[in-house]
């Protein structure tokens, strides 16, 4: 069940920051669409901060229902992506029980708009259909398809009063390609605070992450090529933020790299799945903004996390590992490593040795 439905390279163009980049070609935006991203890392700055959100919501979808509940929330916002994209993480204190999810936003400079995924924390091993549009003046308007009982539908979201001192937001589904609309959801933010903090950690969370969270000044170390030349390494210093979400039982990592051909952005968001005791890794970068990639799952032992899957280097399949660990209370250190051979030879060919920061 998700909030829709609710009823129901770098080295190598395959592999990048802080866990695998998606072998995906790189998508050039135009030139004057390139020039213009700046223009749009404060789209959402309205939004940063924390809330409390009056939600009024339709029982039933698409079924001729006009049986409202209303009931309340709280959400805590943040910019990543160096401004291209923001995360909100929210607490829906459904009159039948409360529960966690996270939107994450990301910018597309060649289409010129957002995207905007919804994780439900009660399935966190899916991410729904993005939605895409953009902002006109104090209104923001964003479309996507999804199904509904097995049908398709047209979903869209819709922002508004965003400069106002109550913005809100609606919910609505098509079952026509549009022709028709239900409005099925409505919420209204009640700023509480202007910097984002983290909302409160469940009893039952695990506390694998603990060591990452907070500000870190990173120092990284990347073989060129990890098939070429094992000694043609470069070096270049970055960023990351880590903060606990989803109750605790998800953790985001906003990177930012600082490499010789330019800066990077690249997001981490981390969340556990209780029925296989396993994380899963999602990764969102501004390589490729209008994609969430399948993720690899890991898990803990001895204090360190480890994530195993697979990519595609050319026409070549691979396997991947990537270990996190902490490294006393003030220093953690994540390493990458890579092997052809089906699991018989790794070759680490980036490290990340993390420094927290003051």
């Amino acid at each position: 069940m998700h909030r829709r439905h609710f009823l129901h390279c770098s080295a190598m163009a395959g592999l990048g920051a802080l866990g695998v980049w998606p072998a995906l070609p790189v998508r050039a935006a135009p030139a004057q669409a390139q020039a213009g991203t700046s223009a749009h890392d404060r789209d959402w700055a309205w939004l940063t901060g924390n809330w409390d959100v009056r939600h009024q919501r339709l029982r039933e979808r698409l079924v001729g229902s006009t049986d409202w509940e209303t009931f309340g929330g709280r959400s805590a916002v943040w910019p990543t992506l160096g401004g291209l994209g923001n995360l909100d993480d929210n607490l829906v204190d459904l009159p039948a029980g409360a529960y966690g999810g996270v939107s994450l936003r990301a910018y597309d400079a060649a289409s010129d708009t957002w995207a905007i995924w919804w994780l439900d924390g009660r399935n966190p091993t899916r991410i729904d259909p993005p939605v895409h549009g953009r902002f006109d003046g104090d209104t923001g308007v964003f479309i996507g398809h999804d199904t509904l009982r097995d049908k398709p539908i047209v979903m869209r979201f819709t922002w508004r009063a965003i400069h106002g001192p109550e913005p809100w937001w609606e919910q609505a589904f098509s079952p026509d390609d549009g022709k028709q609309w239900e409005v099925n959801w409505r919420n209204w933010f009640t700023r509480t605070a202007t910097a984002p903090s983290p909302l409160p950690t469940l009893p039952d969370a695990p506390h694998d992450w603990d060591f990452l969270r907070g500000k870190w000044r990173v120092q990284h170390r990347r073989l060129r090529d990890p098939f070429g030349n094992g000694s043609d390494w470069e070096t270049f210093d970055g960023e990351l933020k880590g903060w606990p979400v989803l109750g605790g039982h998800g953790h985001v990592a906003d990177i930012a790299l600082h490499p010789a051909g330019g800066n990077e952005h690249a997001l981490r968001m981390y969340t556990y799945d209780p029925k296989t005791r396993q994380w899963l890794a999602w990764r969102l970068d501004l390589r490729d903004p209008t994609r969430i990639g399948a993720p690899d799952r890991g898990s803990t032992s001895s204090g360190a996390i480890t994530f195993l899957g697979e990519d595609r280097i050319g026409t070549q399949s691979v396997q991947t590992r990537s270990i996190w660990s902490p490294q006393g209370p003030n220093a953690a250190r994540h390493e990458q490593a890579v092997s052809a051979d089906g699991d018989k030879r790794w070759t680490t060919w980036w490290t990340s040795d993390l420094k927290r920061a003051t």
